[in-house]
């Protein structure tokens, strides 16, 4: 683990994996809750946590509470996604994992999945669950459009596209389920620590 200043009023923790991140993730927002830490935001990136609105002395404190691994961690809320199982790529996945088309539907409806962070684009969900000799690399070049619920792989990673944009995963499905609204209190209906159940509609 490192820690580097940020601004002001951040630290930036460096870890070497991301099952450390979660386990950082956990340990501070656990901390924040009992009124430990303060801090205005924690921000966990696939291989770094930002915490942001810290004041002097929380850098000294962090290696005290260094969690252990996967000690802190709680499950947090499960959200399930309808998913039409439709995507272009959904063939071309298959080969790469040397499986049917239909043995890829039920290892991703089988799989818990769960958010590791958000990036890209408001309310788009890194999710994480896969294990690693599933990964597949992006697109050689990027869609110029991806439309909005669709469901794509890339890396180890899961995605859903929760607006039309570029993008270069691999599209296996959609969902009509709305993952963003400014309108509501939470506008992001996938966020960091949130399990995920994809579910053949």
């Amino acid at each position: 683990m490192k820690i580097r200043r940020v601004g002001a009023a951040g630290l930036l923790i460096e870890c070497d994996d991301a099952d450390r991140v979660e386990d950082w993730r956990a340990e501070l927002w656990r901390r924040r809750e009992t009124g430990e830490l303060q801090a205005t935001e924690i921000v966990p990136g696939a291989r770094t946590i930002l915490i942001d609105g810290v004041p002097p002395g929380t850098a000294e404190l962090l290696p005290r509470w260094e969690p252990a691994p996967g000690g802190t961690r709680s499950e947090g809320p499960l959200v399930e996604i309808r998913t039409v199982f439709d995507g272009e790529d959904l063939k071309p996945v298959a080969e790469l994992w040397g499986v049917s088309a239909d043995e890829v539907v039920r290892r991703l409806v089988e799989t818990p999945l769960h958010v590791a962070f958000s990036g890209f684009a408001p309310g788009f969900a890194y999710l994480r669950g896969l294990p690693d000799d599933w990964a597949v690399p992006r697109l050689a070049a990027p869609r110029p459009r991806v439309p909005a619920g669709a469901v794509a792989l890339a890396g180890g990673y899961a995605g859903i596209y929760p607006t039309a944009s570029p993008g270069g995963w691999r599209l296996v499905g959609h969902t009509d389920q709305d993952l963003f609204d400014v309108r509501r209190e939470q506008p992001a209906l996938l966020t960091p620590g949130t399990r995920v159940r994809l579910v053949a509609a």
